[in-house]
């Protein structure tokens, strides 16, 4: 019987994140800055569009600093006690915001049915120069955020908060134009239906992605199946089970799993050259390349304890 563990760099390695704490910084200022110049614009204009946008600036603004929060706790080192060290409290800081962005979706649509049968008297003119200058603070924070958008769970929230307040802005300014030309004073409590609307699909995308990584579900484009297959079609390799892959955080997906392999194997030492090419089979072959794997090798008779030998989970 063996046991087989692999990762591609040193723990201390493995637990190292990109350092985005600098543009993360940037970024919620300008967001900061957006939330006070729409708070005085609702305040002035009476306008549910711009109060909807507010609030989904303020979100932005707190999910931005439980992402600044997270990037500094991502760079701590791996401990004993915390051998992946915090790169999971990305996935946490993502969750949150999703959570945040659907509650005030929630909100938006609640409040504008009430306006909606009773249209407040709009500022038209007023909205229209705050959501000018929202709109840039939003493309300013975009362009900030936007080399980094890829990098993790953490980056791709902030990235998507501002980029769809953005379009939230655009929306208000639209509804500004529509209702200094036509006097239409719904337009006001449309724009806010949309931003609400926007706001939904992409929170409901980062809620289901990183539950998907808290509940250890199988990596995105990973199929198990094909990867038992490509194990058991290997030299000498008789069975596979107890095979399990999950995702600690961005870029560290893991797998384990217990391979048999022939008695012969562990007899004439060629037990290390089969861990060796089972390894590379799931660090190479696949669309998600694994390089933290976990191998437990057996014996056929191993094997044939079942669940009651003392290796078996």
């Amino acid at each position: 019987m063996g046991a087989g563990h692999h990762h591609g760099s040193a723990p201390a390695q493995a637990a190292e994140a990109p350092d985005y704490r600098r543009r993360l910084g940037i970024a919620l200022g300008l967001v900061l800055g957006i939330v006070v110049a729409q708070a005085i614009g609702a305040w002035m204009t009476g306008s549910l569009a711009l109060l909807v946008d507010l609030v989904h600036s303020l979100t932005d603004s707190t999910g931005l600093l439980v992402a600044l929060v997270a990037a500094f706790l991502m760079v701590r080192p791996p401990s004993a006690k915390r051998t992946w060290g915090f790169r999971r409290v990305e996935v946490l800081a993502a969750l949150g915001q999703g959570l945040l962005l659907l509650g005030v979706s929630v909100y938006a649509v609640i409040e504008g049915i009430d306006r909606w049968n009773s249209p407040p008297e709009v500022l038209a003119g007023e909205l229209l120069w705050f959501g000018i200058i929202g709109l840039v603070l939003n493309l300013a924070a975009v362009a900030v955020l936007s080399s980094g958008r890829s990098a993790n769970f953490n980056m791709r929230a902030a990235f998507l908060e501002v980029l769809m307040d953005a379009l939230g802005t655009i929306a208000v300014i639209i509804s500004a134009i529509v209702m200094m030309t036509t006097g239409y004073s719904r337009a006001d409590t449309i724009a806010a239906f949309v931003i609400a609307l926007m706001i939904v699909p992409r929170a409901a995308i980062i809620t289901r992605e990183t539950l998907g990584v808290l509940m250890e579900f199988t990596p995105k484009g990973l199929d198990l199946d094909d990867v038992r297959q490509h194990i058991m079609d290997l030299e000498h390799v008789r069975d596979v089970h107890d095979l399990h892959a999950s995702t600690v955080a961005t870029g560290l997906p893991t797998i384990s799993g217990h391979v048999v392999l022939e008695d012969a194997c562990f007899y004439d030492g060629h037990a290390p050259a089969v861990l060796e090419t089972i390894r590379k089979c799931v660090s190479e072959h696949f669309e998600v390349s694994i390089d933290h794997a976990t191998f437990q090798l057996e014996t056929e008779d191993h094997s044939r304890c079942g669940p009651g030998g003392a290796d078996h989970p």
